[in-house]
């Protein structure tokens, strides 16, 4: 499959300041209110909700539901701290969303273990060959192992609402 056939994607680039999770939700909320029927997975952070500095959970964007994406893993841990049984959950409900055709797919990021050659990558590659365009962030330490996913044909945005919305505007006729 060449460039040609395959769904427009981009990746806002991002610094660890960015804070690109609520930039993310800000534009899945701005694509919905304009009709558009939104899929994938965002991240959010839960240090000022829960006890735990580090917990985390991922919003289903098609069905709304929340899980956690973080594991308990007591106290002096420092193993990952990533709940694979919940990336299982988001890969279930993001094939889902494909099957139900939402109009474009979000993933919170293009991350370690997507650049490792896990995590949700394969679910990335199916949207796009699918036929559905896709949006997700790519910290700046992992632009190279994203540009080799992508085989360079994503376009890259910086990471502000206007941007972001122009390129889903181009792109979803929006």
């Amino acid at each position: 499959m060449n460039a040609d056939t395959l769904a427009p994607i981009a990746a806002v680039v991002y610094k660890p300041t960015d804070h690109v999770e609520p930039l993310l939700l800000r534009v899945a909320i701005a694509l919905r209110n304009r009709g558009l029927r939104v899929g994938g997975v965002l991240q959010h952070d839960m240090a000022t909700i829960a006890e735990d500095p580090c917990a985390m959970e991922l919003e289903d964007l098609h069905s709304g539901e929340k899980f956690a994406l973080s594991q308990e893993l007591g106290s002096g841990s420092e193993a990952c701290r990533l709940d694979p049984a919940s990336l299982a959950h988001a890969a279930v409900a993001i094939r889902r969303a494909l099957d139900d055709g939402v109009d474009v797919m979000m993933f919170n990021k293009f991350g370690a273990q997507e650049a490792g050659g896990a995590g949700l990558r394969d679910e990335m590659g199916l949207a796009v060959v699918s036929g559905v365009p896709m949006l997700t962030a790519v910290g700046e330490r992992f632009v190279d192992e994203w540009e080799t996913f992508t085989g360079g044909v994503a376009t890259v945005l910086p990471p502000d609402d206007a941007s972001i919305l122009a390129w889903c505007d181009l792109t979803l006729g929006t």
